[in-house]
């Protein structure tokens, strides 16, 4: 990914929340097969970590990446900004953005990892539904994880990225945030949030 020095996140803390609320990645192998999937990141001590996951038995794709390095792409909030919001002109049209992209080898888990790590996406997304044996009961569980593969990413390499016009004069910031803020877009609501809690592009 190309990441102007000025645009680049290097924080792990901030990468690991970017991916945690934007977990739907898109896993993508050598031979440019791609499979949309959520996904758990496990940060270690280093800043990298592992990605769990899990695809459908019948989806190929499992055994075209297994032991293979692969790349993950988190797509964070993103928007497009209009040149009339700037007050420095001329100007253009363009997107901002924040994303992550995860680089590692991937292999497979067992049934008792795949269980875990699939308990843990229900832990996530809905927790209260691993107790409830009427829509989700036991023997039903093990049939679906017949079907499916888990697996997991031993991450070697992270690139993350915020363009989010921070390199803009701070008057041209405080456009585009407020145009963002006025916009009833879902996308520009979700980026301006963002960039609210980073505190970056706001003109601040």
């Amino acid at each position: 990914m190309y990441i102007p020095k000025n645009l680049e996140v290097k924080d792990p803390l901030v990468i690991s929340e970017l991916i945690a609320e934007n977990g739907f990645g898109t896993l993508i192998s050598a031979d440019l097969t791609a499979t949309h999937l959520p996904l758990i990141y496990e940060p270690d001590d280093k800043g990298l970590g592992f990605l769990f996951g899990h695809f459908a038995k019948s989806n190929t794709h499992w055994e075209i990446a297994e032991n293979q390095r692969v790349l993950v792409i988190f797509q964070g909030p993103h928007a497009y900004i209009s040149p009339s919001w700037y007050v420095t002109k001329p100007a253009v049209p363009t997107w901002n953005y924040s994303a992550v992209h995860c680089y590692g080898y991937l292999s497979i888990l067992d049934d008792d990892e795949n269980q875990q790590v699939m308990a843990e996406l229900i832990v996530k997304y809905e927790p209260e539904l691993l107790n409830n044996i009427d829509i989700m009961p036991a023997d039903y569980q093990l049939k679906l994880r017949s079907g499916v593969v888990g697996f997991k990413i031993a991450i070697d390499e992270i690139q993350a990225k915020e363009k989010l016009g921070q390199h803009r004069k701070p008057e041209d910031q405080k456009g585009v945030f407020a145009s963002l803020q006025k916009s009833k877009d879902l996308n520009a609501a979700s980026l301006c949030a963002y960039m609210e809690k980073r505190n970056v592009g706001t003109g601040s």
